[in-house]
C-alpha cells in the first residue's frame, strides 16, 4: 500500500527543479512588483506549496495506464455516491477486534482505512498554507478545499479530460469529503503553526527598501519585458520597410516615454524600478546619453552588420565585420562581469549618463540608486 503512494511522490521530487524554473519567472514578477524586493523565507514557502501542489497532483493521476485507449473499469458505474462507504469498507476488510484493544494497531495495515487516511493527509498542506500564507479565512479554505477536491475527482473520472478512453480512477463522494476535511483540518492546525513560525504579514515591517540594490538579475528581467514588448513593432516595421525603424524605437521607446515618466518604461513599472538622474527629473540629454550608448552604439553594431550582411558581396568584409562586433560583445561582456562582482563599479552608459536604476517607493525619499 505505502509502494502505491511513493511511486508518486519521487515522481514528484524528480520533476520538481523543471516545474521550479517555469515558476521562477512568474514569482520573481510577482514579489518585485507587489513586495519590491525577495524575501528568502517568503520564496521558501511558495516553493514548498508548489512541490506540494506537484506532489497532491501526482498522487491523484499516477500510475497511469500503460496506453490512452485503456479498458473500461470493471464496475457499472464511474461513481461512488454513496456517503460514509469507506466506513462499511473498513468494517468490511477490518480484522480488528473491538474488545481486544492489541488487535488495533492492524488498522495501521489495512488498505480500506489507509486509503481514508491518505485522503484526509492529502488535503492538510493545502489548509495550512491558506491560512498560513495567504490569510484565508475558514469559508474561503472551505471553499478551496472542496474546489481543489472537485477538480481532483473530475478530473479522474473524465480520464484526464478525454486523454484516456475510459476513467482510470472512480468518482468517489468519500474522497470528497475526506479531502475536504483534511483542508479544514489544515486551516485547524495552522492556527497553532502560525504561533511558531514568522508572520507572514510582518516580514517586511523592518524591511528598508531604500537601502536595498536594484540587482543585475531584476534589471535584466526589466529589459527582457520590454524588449518583449518592442519586438512585435520592430518585426511590424520591418515588414513595411519603415526607414531607420530601429532609431525611431529606441529614442521613442527609451527615451521619449522615460521623460515623459520620469523614468519608467512597461518593464521597469512590471519590475518596481525606474531611472534616476542627478536631479529630481530625468533629462533628455542623460537619457539620449544613457540609451544611445548602449542601444545605438553597442545595439546599433549589430543592426547594421545584420543589414549590410544581406548586400555583403565581398566575404572578407563579412568576416571582418563579424570579428568587430564579437570583440565588442566581449569586451561589453567583460566590463558587465567586472560590474557584476564589484558593486561600485558602474555600467559604462551609466556612468556617463549619471543615471541609475532605483526602487520605486512612491516617494523620492524611499528611493535608492543602485551601485
Amino acid at each position: 500500500m505505502l509502494q502505491f503512494y511513493l511511486y508518486p511522490v519521487s515522481y514528484a521530487f524528480a520533476t520538481f527543479p523543471i516545474a521550479a524554473a517555469a515558476f521562477t519567472l512568474p514569482f520573481l514578477v510577482v514579489q518585485y512588483h507587489r513586495h519590491g524586493y525577495i524575501h528568502k523565507y517568503r520564496a521558501l514557502l511558495l516553493y514548498l506549496f508548489l512541490l506540494y501542489l506537484m506532489n497532491a497532483v501526482y498522487l491523484i493521476l499516477l500510475p497511469m495506464p500503460s496506453s490512452v485507449h485503456n479498458a473500461p473499469p470493471a464496475v457499472e458505474s464511474y461513481a461512488q455516491w454513496i456517503p460514509f462507504q469507506f466506513l462499511s469498507d473498513i468494517a468490511r476488510e477490518t480484522r480488528v477486534v473491538p474488545d481486544e484493544p492489541s488487535t488495533y494497531l492492524r488498522l495501521f495495515e489495512e488498505r480500506a482505512f489507509l486509503q481514508a487516511v491518505f485522503n484526509v493527509l492529502l488535503t492538510v498542506p493545502f489548509g495550512i498554507f491558506l491560512r498560513y500564507y495567504f490569510r484565508a479565512s475558514w469559508r474561503a479554505c472551505l471553499i478551496a478545499s472542496f474546489g481543489l477536491t472537485l477538480f481532483f475527482e473530475i478530473t479522474q473520472v473524465t480520464g484526464i479530460y478525454g486523454i484516456f478512453d475510459y476513467p482510470y480512477r472512480l468518482f468517489d463522494v468519500d474522497d470528497l469529503m475526506l479531502n475536504t476535511a483534511g483542508g479544514m483540518l489544515g486551516y485547524v492546525l495552522s492556527a497553532w503553526l502560525s504561533q511558531r513560525l514568522p508572520r507572514i504579514d510582518r516580514l517586511d515591517e523592518k524591511v528598508d527598501l531604500s537601502r536595498k540594490r536594484v540587482t543585475y538579475t531584476r534589471r535584466a528581467l526589466a529589459f527582457l519585458f520590454d524588449w518583449m514588448l518592442l519586438l512585435p513593432f520592430a518585426a511590424i516595421f520591418a515588414v513595411l520597410r519603415v526607414p531607420l525603424s530601429y532609431v525611431w524605437l529606441i529614442a521613442v521607446y527609451f527615451i521619449a516615454i522615460p521623460y515623459w515618466t520620469n523614468g519608467w518604461t512597461f518593464g521597469k513599472w512590471l519590475l518596481r524600478i525606474r531611472l534616476r538622474g542627478e536631479a529630481d527629473r530625468l533629462t533628455l540629454r542623460s537619457l539620449a546619453v544613457r540609451y544611445g550608448l548602449l542601444y545605438l552604439v553597442l545595439g546599433g553594431m549589430h543592426v547594421l552588420f545584420v543589414s549590410a550582411a544581406r548586400h555583403m558581396s565581398s566575404p572578407a568584409v563579412g568576416l571582418l565585420l563579424a570579428m568587430i562586433v564579437f570583440l565588442a560583445d566581449a569586451a561589453f561582456a567583460l566590463h558587465l562581469l567586472r560590474c557584476l562582482f564589484n558593486r561600485e563599479r558602474k555600467l559604462f552608459y551609466e556612468a556617463r549618463s549619471q543615471t541609475a536604476h532605483v526602487i520605486h517607493m512612491g516617494s523620492r525619499r524611499n528611493e535608492r540608486a543602485a551601485p
